[in-house]
């Protein structure tokens, strides 16, 4: 596995940095993706420096930043054996919180920029027979009310599913993880009591990274005990 490559976008904070990190620790080199650079920079460092991390800056909503991204990997590591559409946000319930502008963003970023990740990859990992990651929800499973971003997950639920089945023979894996509520700032009102970590979601991600070849976990949901939702 040394010489294997994943690529995380959102990789700056919270899951994509906890599975760059689980990555990382199992032999893997990782290109780190995000907007904030400087956090990147830094992990990069941690996890080996040059040799075995790249810090890209990325907006995952523009085509040639996420093409270019993977273009500096296959240059620099030679190629690429997993990514993970790991990128994006939430809103407030209600179709009348946020601002139109936030649900522009928030839908761009979660579903066109998860679309456009897959795009950038394919052809690497069809190279490799390797594994696509994307980040889904339990809210892609089940919609709270007035829940615009349990909409955007719904449609990566099913963009994982069109993956999958376009890639079908290619020996490319694809896998969505769906956690439930996860202890990181994103929620505004989380649930009490002991919630997933972002290193339960790194678990199940190694988990799904080192099956055979022949064994493609799908989906992964995983909630907190204590979650009814």
């Amino acid at each position: 596995m040394s010489d294997r490559v994943l690529l995380v976008t959102g990789a700056s904070s919270g899951i994509g940095e906890a599975c760059a990190r689980a990555a990382a620790a199992a032999g893997y080199r990782v290109a780190l993706l995000a907007r904030r650079v400087e956090r990147l920079e830094a992990l990069a460092e941690e996890l080996g420096g040059d040799t075995r991390a790249l810090a890209i800056r990325c907006d995952v909503n523009v085509w040639e930043d996420q093409r270019d991204a993977v273009g500096t990997v296959l240059a620099r590591f030679g190629r690429l054996d997993a990514a993970f559409a790991n990128a994006g946000f939430g809103a407030r319930r209600g179709f009348l919180e946020e601002s139109p502008e936030h649900w522009h963003d928030m839908v761009l970023t979660n579903v066109y920029g998860a679309a456009l990740t897959v795009r950038a990859c394919v052809p690497a990992l069809r190279e490799t027979r390797g594994h696509l990651f994307l980040t889904g929800s339990v809210a892609g499973r089940k919609v709270g009310p007035g829940s615009l971003y349990a909409c955007t997950k719904w449609a990566v639920t099913a963009m994982a599913e069109a993956a999958r089945t376009d890639l079908n023979g290619t020996g490319v894996r694809v896998t969505l993880l769906a956690p439930g509520v996860v202890d990181t700032a994103f929620y505004d009102d989380p649930v009490q009591g002991a919630q997933l970590t972002v290193d339960d979601v790194a678990g199940a991600f190694v988990f799904a990274l080192s099956r055979p070849p022949h064994v493609d976990v799908n989906e992964i949901i995983m909630r907190p005990t204590i979650q009814e939702f």
